[in-house]
C-alpha cells in the first residue's frame, strides 16, 4: 500500500471513481482493496474530492462512493451492502443495535445548511424565524407577505407565489433542517415533527442536494433548503437568518465556525446544534458522519479504511473550505483519530482507543 502521506496527490483517474459493485476486490498479488460507501448528498462533493485524491495516489486502493441521502446510507449499513455509510443524522440507538459487527460514527466535516431563493432582483433577504418556520409551513404564499416585508423594508418584494422545494428522499439534511424548526417553534415541532422524511404540507419535491439544487437554478420564485456548498457553487442568492440572538447572519464559512464553537463534542462523537448560541452565529449547521463498522471480515480493508479517513482528517480538511465546508476544530479531529483506532478486523480484538 502506497501512503497518501508519502506521495504527491495528483487528481486524476476519474474512472477508479465510477467502477461499480461493493466489496473488496483484489488486483495481482491479491493487494489490491476496494472500498464502497453510500449516504449522504450533504458532503458528497468533498468526499468524492478526498476520495479521488487518495485513489489516485494510492493505486492499489479504489473508494466509491454514492450519494443517495443519509436514510438509505444508515441502511445501506444495516443491510451489510457497503464498506462504510455516511449520513448527516447520526444513526439511533435502535438503528446501532441492528449491526452485529458494531458501528463507529466520525464526523468528518461540518457545514450549514441555508435557505437559498431565486428571486428577480433581491439579492439580499432576511428572514426572521417565524418567517421561515411558516413559508415551510404553508402559512406565508406570496412573497410580499408582511411577515417578510417588514425585515426588508428597502427591498422591492414582488407580488408572487413562493415555490418552496423540499427533499423527496430520505435525508440528513431534511432531519438538521426539521430538528432546527422545531426546536424554534413548537408548533412545528408537534405538527410535522424531527424527520428524514416528513409529511410537508407544501412544496415541490426534488432528490437530493442535488436535485433541490437543480430546481431552484431553474424556477424563478422559489426557495428551498439546501447545503452551504451547493448554493456557492451555483451562486443561489442565501437568506440571511435571525439567530437565536436575535441577529440576522449570512450563511458564510465563518459564522458557521461561530457556531460550532459553541458545542463541545461528546465522548459518543455525536453533537447537535438545533439553535446554536452566540451573536455570529449561524443557526443551522451541522457536522455530518462516516459510519464505519466496528469489525470487518477483511483486515486489509481495515488497513485501508484506517488510512484513507486519517488523510480525510488531514491533509483532507485543508480543501473543506474552498468546497464551502468546515474544517474540523483540531480538538474533535483529535477525538475522531481516537475513535478510528478501534476499528479491527474480526479476528482480531479491536483496538482500544488512545
Amino acid at each position: 500500500m502506497i501512503r497518501w502521506s508519502s506521495c504527491v496527490v495528483v487528481v486524476g483517474a476519474l474512472s477508479l471513481l465510477l467502477t461499480a459493485g461493493c466489496g473488496g476486490g483484489s488486483g495481482a498479488g491479491g493487494d489490491f482493496v476496494k472500498l464502497q460507501g453510500a449516504g449522504a448528498s450533504f458532503p458528497a462533493p468533498l468526499y468524492n474530492k478526498w476520495f479521488k485524491e487518495y485513489s489516485s495516489a494510492n493505486q492499489d486502493a479504489q473508494i466509491d462512493y454514492q450519494s443517495v441521502g443519509s436514510g438509505q446510507g444508515v441502511k445501506s449499513v444495516i443491510d451489510g451492502t457497503v464498506d462504510f455509510g455516511a449520513s448527516d443524522a447520526a444513526m439511533k440507538q435502535e438503528e446501532m443495535d441492528q449491526v452485529a459487527q458494531g458501528v463507529q460514527l466520525l464526523p468528518m466535516t461540518a457545514g450549514s445548511i441555508v435557505l437559498a431563493y431565486n428571486l428577480e432582483g433581491v439579492s439580499e433577504l432576511k428572514l426572521s424565524r417565524d418567517a421561515y418556520v411558516d413559508i415551510f409551513t404553508g402559512k406565508i404564499t406570496k412573497w410580499n407577505d408582511s411577515a417578510i416585508a417588514e425585515t426588508n423594508e428597502v427591498v422591492d418584494l414582488p407580488d408572487q407565489n413562493i415555490n418552496v422545494v423540499v427533499r423527496s428522499d430520505s435525508s440528513g439534511t431534511t432531519f438538521v433542517f426539521t430538528k432546527h424548526l422545531a426546536e424554534i417553534n413548537s408548533d412545528f415541532a408537534s405538527e410535522i415533527g424531527v424527520e428524514k422524511a416528513p409529511n410537508w404540507p407544501v412544496g415541490t419535491k426534488a432528490k437530493g442536494n442535488e436535485g433541490v439544487t437543480a430546481s431552484l437554478s431553474t424556477t424563478p420564485g422559489s426557495i428551498g433548503y439546501i447545503e452551504y456548498g451547493y448554493a456557492e457553487k451555483q451562486g443561489l442568492s442565501m437568506a440571511s437568518l435571525e439567530n437565536a440572538s436575535g441577529n440576522f447572519v449570512k450563511p458564510s464559512i465563518e459564522s458557521a465556525q461561530a457556531a460550532l464553537a459553541a458545542v463541545e463534542m461528546p465522548s459518543d462523537l455525536i453533537a447537535w446544534m438545533p439553535d446554536p448560541q452566540g451573536d455570529d452565529s449561524y443557526p443551522i449547521v451541522t457536522y455530518t458522519w462516516i459510519i464505519c463498522y466496528k469489525t470487518y471480515d477483511d483486515p486489509k480493508k481495515v488497513e485501508v479504511l484506517k488510512d484513507v479517513l486519517t488523510y480525510c482528517l488531514t491533509e483532507g480538511q485543508k480543501s473543506s473550505e474552498q468546497l464551502g465546508y468546515i474544517p474540523l476544530p483540531e480538538s474533535v479531529v483529535e477525538k475522531v483519530k481516537a475513535a478510528l483506532e478501534t476499528l479491527g478486523a474480526s479476528s482480531v480484538a479491536p483496538a482500544e482507543a488512545a
